[in-house]
């Protein structure tokens, strides 16, 4: 299939006039007036991490730091910090036995702050295994019980920096193309807002920012990453056999934002072969609407598998902020030829389709499923959804509809509403209350609900 030309979503050249003349000079001079520095007693509260060395976003000097012999200048800083989640999930659906537990999840990270390109991090989820949880099962009666998943593994490490600014006596004057930035380890990878990649892998990638064409003005930035372990497929296991070889850019023009994505996964063809998987987006406001159009398209140069299979998604999002008001009004739209498939899918992230709305999205906690399949294969869909804020933003709520129509006979129709409550207590804690009512064709319908408490470390 042709990819579509995003003609309609980049908008015309504007003509820039400025005024002329001394009054029009002067009325826009910048003043002469120094602006006094603000007291750090007027600035917000910090909600710190755990810290052992300068204060992340703290006020005050900035310490002398190490200069290394390459000449860049490193002021360490560990900051601790991570989310402690603990759910109660419920979910009934007749298809399936009656679902009710209670899960706990925990994202620890250590970020070694060297400067402000450099770092290390580190991260475990130590109450999880892949897709399962450490929790208690309450139904169904098979699996009463409790489950633990406790383990030491590492879930992120990495370092990323900057060449330039590791390495500054290389080009004093800064007059060399040497400013590439660099990650290595194990990374999370997320492109086309996660219908291509969303997963965790350990990945070497290489960035040229600002990159420029003559006569093309706009930033261009281009990323190469090549990935060999730790890589989840869109069945979302893992295959310990793939590897992954990406070229990534984006392009900023004066109205839209651009990206062209491509990426080959190579594997033995037990566990599905070879695929080609390619993205273009364009983002941009359109009058008063927030707007992105995104096209994905996979192929399997073996067989179609599980993991890897032909399709093409279409996918559209609109949204714009109500007039004298921070609510916000959304619709997101899809159309899956055939069976789309991601290059790398992490465990705990469903399918291509999570992005929909909170509808089909994967919660990562437990075993309470999306409300509608997040799947891409031979369907069409989307949601409409109001965002209501209250109390100076500290309290939320979401209303969403939702639905999903196959193009095929072997696909299900299904329709959903749903809401989500969250509101903030003090500055470290989260409540949080999730329900929907779901009807499928020719099947008896599903409710789910669950309540979650978040501590932000």
């Amino acid at each position: 299939m042709t990819l579509p030309v995003f003609t309609a979503a980049v908008l015309g050249l504007a003509v820039l006039i400025g005024g002329a003349g001394p009054a029009a000079a002067a009325g826009s001079a910048l003043s002469n007036e120094p602006i006094p520095m603000i007291d750090p007693e007027q600035l917000p509260e910090r909600t710190p991490p755990i810290e052992i060395g300068p204060d992340f976003l703290g006020a005050g000097n900035i310490p002398r730091g190490i200069k290394l012999p390459t000449g860049a200048v490193w002021t360490p800083a560990l900051w601790v910090f991570g989310d402690l989640r603990t759910s109660f999930n419920y979910v009934d659906n007749d298809e399936a036995p009656e679902i009710a537990e209670s899960a706990v999840r925990l994202d620890i990270f250590a970020n070694l702050q060297l400067s402000g390109t450099e770092r290390v991090l580190l991260g475990m989820s130590p109450l999880r295994s892949d897709g399962d949880f450490t929790s208690y099962v309450f139904e169904p009666d098979a699996d009463e019980g409790f489950k633990n998943e406790f383990n030491a593994d590492i879930t992120t490490l990495f370092f990323e920096g900057e060449f330039g600014e590791i390495f500054p006596n290389l080009d004093i004057e800064d007059s060399k193309s040497l400013d590439i930035g660099f990650a290595v380890g194990r990374q999370p990878i997320f492109f086309q807002e996660g219908m291509m990649f969303n997963d965790t892998i350990d990945s070497i990638a290489l960035t040229r920012d600002t990159v420029s064409v003559r006569n093309f003005s706009p930033d261009t930035r281009v990323t190469a990453l090549f990935g060999w372990n730790d890589i989840d497929r869109d069945d979302n296991r893992e295959d310990h056999k793939a590897m992954v070889f990406g070229v990534f850019t984006e392009t900023d023009f004066r109205k839209t934002t651009t990206n062209f994505d491509v990426a080959l996964v190579t594997s033995n063809e037990r566990n599905g072969g070879d695929g080609l998987f390619a993205g273009a987006s364009a983002v941009q406001r359109l009058g008063l609407w927030n707007t992105a159009f995104r096209v994905n398209t996979s192929i399997a140069l073996e067989t179609e598998a599980a993991s890897v299979s032909d399709g093409t998604l279409l996918f559209g999002e609109i949204s714009r902020t109500l007039s004298r008001s921070e609510d916000i009004v959304y619709g997101n739209f899809f159309w899956a030829i055939n069976d789309y498939s991601s290059a790398a899918r992490d465990a705990t992230t469903g399918g291509p389709l999570a992005r929909t709305g909170l509808l089909f999205e994967s919660v990562g906690l437990g075993q309470y499923s999306s409300a509608l399949s997040n799947r891409a294969d031979n369907v069409v869909g989307g949601a409409l959804g109001h965002q209501i804020f209250f109390n100076n933003n500290r309290t939320q709520l979401v209303l969403e509809l939702g639905g999903r129509k196959g193009t095929k006979k072997s696909t299900v129709d299904a329709g959903a509403a749903g809401f989500r409550f969250q509101q903030a207590v003090g500055s470290r804690f989260v409540v949080r209350l999730d329900g929907y009512g779901a009807i499928q064709e020719h099947r008896d319908g599903s409710i789910g609900v669950r309540t979650e408490f978040m501590i932000r470390i």
